[in-house]
């Protein structure tokens, strides 16, 4: 039978403390698994935690800022003495400090967007990649947008970093397939989250990207969790280098 479950598999989620993240450490933990939930403010993820021990789930918190490695190196290493072991990281947090015309785009933007939503899945997944090959299994999910592939004006660098992400996780697949680690690409569509508030409140934006989406709506965090659940269990064991959209078919 297709194995879905997480049952005792360990799962790192970044940028877990609310929206997406948040969801997918939620449905990884009431499905059986160890979720060590990480993002840069530690109540934030103490929050998280609490909410999935409330549960009868296992959580480890630990605050993190993915565009600093001296920390992600110190969360692996609590992984490492927690756990022993690292079954699936979830590469989600991302930030996107600039809305506004490519033609005046800010140099400073260009860096923070870079550190965190390139350079900190990057990082990420180089020391995940040292557990899991020691292993001989493991799972990255690196979670990208559908701006990676058709990008939207005022969103040139966020786009940028998208497409990276999602080439990130082809040259991974790649090079870990031989080792037995898989990495797999989400590409979410417009979803209600603190971070596209301001699209989703923005009438024309909003309106536009409607225009060119199917299904004619927004998507709830919770409605992208099923595709992680997906490539963190063995149902996937033969799914490595995938982009899927979860977009409502605004992609097509």
């Amino acid at each position: 039978m297709t194995d879905f479950n997480l049952t005792d598999k360990v799962i790192l989620v970044n940028g877990a403390s609310r929206g997406i993240g948040e969801s997918f450490a939620l449905e990884f933990a009431a499905r059986g698994a160890k979720v060590v939930v990480t993002s840069r403010k530690q109540e934030s993820v103490d929050a998280v935690a609490q909410a999935i021990r409330a549960k009868g789930g296992t959580a480890l918190p630990v605050a993190c800022h993915t565009g600093q490695p001296d920390r992600i190196a110190a969360l692996f290493e609590k992984i490492r003495a927690e756990f022993g072991r690292l079954d699936v990281l979830v590469n989600n947090a991302a930030t996107n400090p600039y809305f506004g015309p490519f033609i005046t785009a800010p140099e400073t933007a260009f860096d923070k967007t870079f550190e965190v939503n390139v350079k900190g899945y990057f990082l990420m997944a180089q020391q995940a990649a040292q557990l899991m090959t020691a292993q001989g299994k493991g799972s990255i999910i690196n979670i990208a947008s559908i701006e990676g592939i058709t990008p939207s004006p005022m969103m040139s660098i966020y786009s940028m970093t998208k497409a990276a992400v999602i080439m990130l996780t082809k040259s991974l697949a790649v090079e870990l397939g031989p080792a037995n680690v898989r990495c797999n690409c989400i590409c979410p569509g417009l979803t209600e989250t603190r971070f596209a508030k301001v699209l989703i409140e923005t009438e024309e934006i909003y309106k536009r990207q409607m225009e060119h989406t199917p299904m004619g709506r927004h998507a709830q965090p919770e409605e992208i969790a099923g595709a992680a659940v997906f490539l963190a269990s063995d149902a996937s064991s033969y799914t490595t280098g995938a982009i899927i959209t979860c977009d409502g078919g605004s992609s097509i």
